[in-house]
């Protein structure tokens, strides 16, 4: 759900997915996405802004998934005392 919310909240590349708070391993990172395509939850295409390097983007199916981590991030706000919502989209 991680990778999930980092492509929610506009990040693409594979750096940024490693910079998020949790940090992610490389090789748990690289299965997830991997995961998310074959599931097809995401695509990966031609990064626009780096050449030779892929984007992953989430899919129809994927976006779908936007208002449970929405209903997700407000339990999380409204039950649990020093919950903050520190990410915010790109």
């Amino acid at each position: 759900m991680l990778v999930i919310r980092d492509l929610v909240l506009g990040r693409s590349h594979f750096k940024e997915f490693l910079a998020s708070p949790e940090k992610i391993s490389t090789n748990i990172l690289s299965n997830r996405l991997e995961r998310l395509v074959e599931n097809g939850l995401a695509e990966r295409f031609p990064s626009p802004s780096a050449s030779g390097k892929d984007a992953y983007r989430l899919t129809k199916k994927g976006e779908s998934l936007s208002p449970l981590l929405a209903s997700i991030k407000k339990w999380g706000l409204e039950n649990l005392p020093g919950t903050k919502a520190r990410m915010r989209k790109i």
